[in-house]
């Protein structure tokens, strides 16, 4: 008896130092060379319980309206958290979105999101696809309430914070730790930058085309300024989308879109806001050949008509150098087994 009771005792004293202990802290590490990030770390730091549940939440459908859907069903791990298999995003009930799903990457460094950057802070950036009628369509407060009736979620909540309180705050900031894991800066480009690597002789004519022809808008180390810019497309007939003009309502912001990264662009077609194009060759010949006049197209365009099809073969094969496989295939960053 004595023995059941010295068990029991132990038992609870285990529980209680697990109950009471603290989320452990993850150290963010900017790769070398990198600015620093535009994210407050200060306000949500980053805690090995907080980004398990980030990414509990983000493979779960219980944030949509019909349980199917998930943040995962737009941004698959393996093709740089994006979709390939449609143009424009698919939501529930096999609704249509009117937008290219943008590849989820480095994300530390944003200061604004979605093509529009309708959304100005990571924190948020969820709110948008979860309340849109053709992506998960669902009510913000309904899904707290779905949170907390469930038997696993409370648990998690309370390792990650402290208590099992679930509150959309809470929820977002998770989801925002495990977000900002995605940090993808091991490429054969950032491999060759460091030394361990050199470019071939193709890839070398095409980093010298990339410089000068795209570094200006697809900025070095994350191949973007995270700017806005009209390259040309011509109002696609479908969605006539204007763009930022949407958001500010300025004229001068009509067609202007967010500039994507290139970085794992390999993995994330098709390519532009509405996927118009399959291929990065599609891209290239809209760039060199396709240019829509536009009293805001953008100024850096000027030049790109002298590209040859040669030019373009080579400026491909540097961008392939900025795919990350470990990036797309680490296990860290796929559905939780848990």
């Amino acid at each position: 008896m004595r023995n059941k009771v010295l068990t029991a005792i132990a038992a609870l004293v285990l529980f209680a130092a697990a109950t009471d202990r603290q989320p452990v802290a993850v150290e963010f590490r900017i790769p070398k060379g990198w600015p620093q990030p535009s994210y407050d770390f200060a306000n949500n730091p980053l805690t090995q319980e907080g980004i398990a549940l980030g990414r509990k939440l983000f493979y779960d459908p219980i944030l949509s309206a019909d349980s199917i859907v998930s943040c995962s069903s737009c941004h698959l791990s393996y093709t740089a958290f994006t979709h390939v298999d449609h143009a424009v995003s698919h939501g529930i009930r096999d609704r249509i979105g009117t937008r290219n799903s943008p590849a989820l990457m480095n994300l530390a460094w944003g200061r604004s999101f979605m093509w529009d950057g309708a959304v100005n802070h990571l924190d948020m950036q969820a709110l948008a696809p979860i309340s849109h009628p053709d992506e998960m369509g669902e009510d913000f407060s309904h899904v707290i309430q779905k949170l907390q009736r469930t038997e696993r979620y409370p648990e998690l909540f309370r390792r990650a914070f402290g208590d099992e309180a679930i509150t959309g705050e809470r929820m977002l900031k998770a989801l925002s730790q495990f977000e900002l894991t995605l940090i993808s800066a091991y490429s054969k480009y950032d491999r060759v930058k460091a030394g361990a690597e050199v470019f071939t002789q193709q890839e070398a004519k095409g980093y010298a085309l990339f410089l000068a022809h795209c570094n200006t808008c697809h900025h070095e180390p994350l191949f973007t300024t995270g700017e806005f810019a009209n390259n040309g497309l011509r109002v696609d007939t479908i969605y006539n989308d204007l763009g930022r003009m949407k958001v500010t309502g300025v004229p001068t912001d009509s067609l202007h879109f967010k500039v994507p990264t290139l970085r794992n662009v390999e993995f994330s077609f098709p390519y532009m806001h509405d996927g118009r194009f399959k291929s990065l060759r599609h891209v290239l010949d809209h760039y060199v050949e396709g240019l829509s006049p536009s009293p805001t197209l953008a100024a850096e365009l000027s030049n790109s008509n002298s590209l040859t099809k040669d030019d373009r073969t080579d400026l491909i094969a540097f961008l392939l150098t900025l795919s990350d496989r470990d990036f797309c295939f680490d296990p860290e960053h796929g559905y939780p087994k848990e």
